[in-house]
């Protein structure tokens, strides 16, 4: 979003090859970093701290140095590992053996949906999407889930009394119906209904979505805060 130049060496003359207008310059996608004192120490901005510090000031040599201090340090860790037997796993990448590439575990390659997608951000190195509707789909799932139970319990209600017909009158007859005893009417439920059957207790992919909702709230909050923060 700045100015470019192009300079004629043979003649020294400068050109002005591309200069944003001020609705280019709006457009720029905001940056988010971590604060430095709270990045590990495997994070680029740490690790590399001296070598830009060099790199500002102007200083080659001393940039070089500290680059090669870095990847020293780097391969003595490589050599220690295959000394040791340990094995290298990847917190954020896999390996592609076929094309000898590192894909990024977690990469979204879907387009940007501006009508149902808010912001990414970043949580413990995972690149996450906000969308408008997620809550409307866990909802969606959730009413999924338990009308998928309550047909399952009907289902079941019928069997029962199917076998109850089929039985004839005897001693054994009572001890049936009072095993497969249920509520008559299974047409509407309430709160206690569903408590009775156990629909309170929802699948696994629902409680995954809720928790997956309150991380992206709190991480929203953060982000808020953080904005607020730069406003003052």
């Amino acid at each position: 979003d700045g100015e470019v130049h192009i300079n004629e060496l043979k003649n020294g003359n400068t050109e002005m090859f591309w200069n944003p207008t001020g609705e280019v310059r709006r457009q720029r996608l905001k940056r988010h970093i971590v604060l430095f004192e709270e990045q590990t120490d495997f994070e680029s901005e740490r690790l590399w701290q001296h070598v830009t510090s060099a790199i500002n000031k102007g200083d080659q040599h001393k940039a070089t140095q500290e680059k090669f201090v870095l990847e020293e340090e780097q391969r003595n860790a490589a050599r220690e590992r295959r000394e040791n037997g340990t094995e290298w796993k990847p917190l954020l990448f896999r390996h592609d053996a076929t094309t000898n590439e590192w894909h990024y575990k977690y990469e979204d390659l879907r387009p940007w949906d501006p009508l149902n997608d808010i912001a990414q951000f970043e949580k413990n190195g995972i690149l996450q999407t906000m969308e408008r509707h997620l809550s409307t789909r866990m909802s969606n799932h959730k009413t999924t889930c338990i009308n998928n139970q309550i047909t399952r319990h009907k289902r079941s209600v019928k069997d029962c009394r199917r076998r109850k017909t089929s039985d004839q009158p005897s001693n054994h007859s009572q001890n049936t119906e009072s095993s497969c005893s249920t509520p008559e009417s299974v047409q509407e439920l309430s709160d206690d209904d569903g408590k009775y059957l156990g629909l309170e207790s929802l699948c696994a992919q629902c409680g995954k979505e809720i928790n997956h909702l309150k991380e992206i709230h709190s991480a929203v909050l953060s982000l808020q805060r953080a904005q607020q923060d730069i406003h003052r």
